[in-house]
């Protein structure tokens, strides 16, 4: 079954570079082009692609409020990808509902990849925006989510997420069956209001269930 995608940025060149290599994979098809943040909301919740590779900056709606009203209309998921030179626009966008970043600077794999896990329904951020996004969380909480509707175990799992592991990896270090796992994960997503695991990632240290630590990870609060 092939991967449909909707590429938005402002420059030509850029949507066609994007094109060339999405469409020499086998099974990733580009189903159309946004030239601005208004034109993404249409053609996203008109096309309905599986995955939307977003820009940040484009003149008149940008890719912020463009990701907001696509997540709000129940859309199709969205990758932002960024130079990552304002960290505020990482921040906003994922509190938008994106589904991951990618830096412009990666490499054509990258991207691909990026696009399966994202048409997959998972959550994708680069390594290095990842530490910085880490880096320069408070944690003084967040309104409106209360983390005594977890159980411990699944406090455990939420820790576990906001380290970046995968659902084996959560099964390995809490000696668990990864169906168990992928059923606490759903459970921990919908008790946070979290759309999925990169938007769990935010509110874990959002709300001061892990600090941050050195690059790579943060660890539990004490």
């Amino acid at each position: 079954m092939s991967v449909s995608v909707l590429l938005v940025d402002d420059q030509r060149l850029v949507r066609t570079g994007f094109r060339v290599i999405l469409e020499m994979e086998d099974g990733i098809v580009v189903v159309g082009e946004a030239a601005d943040g208004t034109q993404a909301v249409e053609m996203a919740l008109r096309l309905r692609p599986d995955v939307v590779l977003m820009d940040v900056e484009m003149p008149g709606m940008d890719g912020l409020e463009a990701t907001r009203r696509i997540a709000a209309g129940g859309g199709p998921s969205v990758l932002i990808l960024t130079t990552f030179d304002r960290d505020d626009y990482l921040f906003a966008a994922l509190r938008a509902g994106a589904s991951g970043f990618l830096l412009k600077n990666g490499t054509p794999e990258d991207l691909t990849e990026a696009v399966r896990v994202i048409a997959a329904g998972e959550a994708l951020l680069a390594p290095a925006v990842t530490r910085r996004v880490i880096s320069t969380f408070t944690t003084g909480g967040t309104p409106g989510i209360r983390l005594d509707q977890l159980t411990p175990r699944e406090h455990e799992v939420l820790v576990q997420l906001a380290g970046g592991a995968t659902n084996a990896e959560i099964a390995a270090a809490l000696r668990l069956g990864e169906t168990t796992v992928k059923t606490h994960v759903s459970r921990v997503l919908m008790k946070i209001g979290a759309r999925d695991r990169t938007q769990a990632v935010v509110l874990a240290y959002e709300l001061g269930v892990v600090v941050p630590g050195p690059p790579g990870g943060g660890h539990p609060r004490a």
